[in-house]
């Protein structure tokens, strides 16, 4: 095999995985199913870092073709799982209102499942943190994220707007019960990915600005009690 990047959504480091971390198998089926040939691939990554030595297990379906020299799996999957851990959800630290981790953790989970529900989740998890950050208690979300305006950057509002906008397609129905828009996976992932984007930017930047202020600070009053001594 080749050797390839990870990110470990336990420890949230980077590595290289190399053989000594992996194991993967195709398992096939040849069953007079409607797809004729199908093939379940199961991989299992161990996370190189020593301190944390968790493992990930997922697994793929695949169409199995002949291939012109070797059969082999043909196009994108079928079906995907990811096993262990349930969702690609980041673990994030525990001053996160928990509210908001456990609505961006379910939103994870359901992605792929029901990617509608997923960004309706997203819409809510928002909502809690600009109610939380912020302090911003409007009578709709649309009302709140106009009163948050010109604290965030104007690309970071529009992305935000655009969360409410894509989740309000799964909360609330089309006024013509006929007229179906969707939501796939990919578009959910990418409300996911502004949601972990957001509990950094705000939540976790803010505790190791608090982090190294209060350290500054304590270090300027040690050095005022050795002066004083």
């Amino acid at each position: 095999m080749q050797d390839f990047s990870w990110h470990c959504p336990y420890c949230d480091r980077s590595a290289t995985i190399t053989s000594s971390n992996f194991s993967g198998k195709f398992h096939v089926v040849d069953k007079n199913s409607k797809d004729e040939k199908i093939a379940l691939h199961t991989s299992l990554i161990t996370c190189p870092n020593s301190d944390c030595k968790e493992y990930t297990i997922s697994a793929q379906l695949f169409l199995w073709r002949w291939l012109g020299n070797d059969w082999g799996p043909e196009g994108e999957p079928l079906l995907k799982w990811s096993l262990k851990p349930q969702s690609e959800s980041k673990q994030f630290p525990d001053y996160i209102p928990q509210a908001i981790t456990s609505d961006y953790e379910e939103a994870c989970l359901i992605r792929d499942l029901s990617p509608k529900a997923s960004a309706t989740l997203s819409r809510r998890c928002l909502q809690g943190m600009i109610r939380d950050f912020f302090n911003v208690k409007e009578k709709t979300l649309f009302h709140e994220i106009n009163a948050i305006k010109e604290k965030v950057d104007p690309l970071t509002w529009d992305a935000i707007d655009a969360v409410r906008s894509i989740g309000n397609i799964g909360a609330h129905m089309e006024k013509d019960i006929n007229l179906i828009i969707d939501v796939d996976s990919n578009e959910a992932g990418l409300l996911i990915g502004l949601i972990e984007s957001l509990i950094q930017d705000w939540y976790v930047a803010r505790f190791e600005r608090q982090q190294r202020l209060q350290t500054i600070v304590g270090v300027a009053e040690k050095k005022k009690a050795e002066k004083s001594q």
